[in-house]
């Protein structure tokens, strides 16, 4: 059964990977980059500082946004990578590399299951939806951990499959260090306001720059 399902994915990952053009090339590379979201990560950070103000209780939702994405990341990058010692589709070691479309050269590291960027993308996701328990936030943020997560199969340095346990992975940290948290501080919701959006509006103008960026970019150079 094991063997199936790595045929499949193999099979979903090449058929994905092949859907591809000089400006998605571009395009997904820049929405990889993690540099790329800085401006909505600034923005995360100004709504929680807007909503629960410079008090003891900002401290502890700092550290626990912190200690959520470096456990997915550690857990995932330093310990299961080890251990199951998958090799990304990629990897020049890997028989499939030389059928697996890469962009300007780039091929990750020599693991790939599970995919760090799924589970900090969707670990990230989860404690903002369980924060802040808005739709219009939860549906752009839920499409944003998938749009970061399905660049690293276009760039072949994943599988479907390292996509789907990372954002398990993530997912689930998020969701026991927030009650965890949540248990010990004893902290109460407050009622959702407008700012929140600036965190969606601040995601979809990053998406467009990109967009408008990439095809000025194939286009006219």
């Amino acid at each position: 059964m094991l063997d199936a399902f790595i045929r499949l994915d193999t099979n979903i990952m090449l058929w994905l990977n092949s859907i591809h053009s000089p400006f998605w090339d571009v395009f997904m590379s820049i929405c990889s980059d993690k540099w790329t979201w800085v401006p909505m990560y600034c923005v995360i950070l100004y709504v929680l500082l807007w909503k629960y103000g410079f008090r003891v209780i900002l401290l502890w939702i700092t550290i626990m946004f912190a200690l959520t994405i470096v456990l997915s990341d550690q857990l995932c990058g330093g310990y299961i990578r080890t251990l199951i010692a998958r090799q990304r589709p990629s990897n020049l070691a890997n028989p499939i590399s030389h059928f697996v479309h890469v962009v300007d050269g780039y091929r990750g590291g020599r693991y790939g299951f599970p995919s760090c960027h799924a589970a900090n993308s969707f670990a990230l996701a989860t404690l903002l939806f369980l924060f802040f328990r808005n739709r219009f936030l939860t549906i752009s943020i839920y499409c944003w951990a998938i749009l970061n997560s399905y660049t690293r199969v276009y760039l072949g340095v994943h599988y479907p499959g390292d996509i789907l346990a990372g954002a398990i992975v993530g997912s689930a940290g998020s969701i026991m260090i927030y009650y965890g948290f949540r248990y010990y501080l004893k902290f109460e919701h407050k009622e959702t306001y407008k700012q929140i959006n600036m965190i969606s509006y601040t995601g979809i103008a990053t998406v467009t720059i990109v967009l408008v960026f990439s095809f000025i970019k194939t286009t006219f150079y």
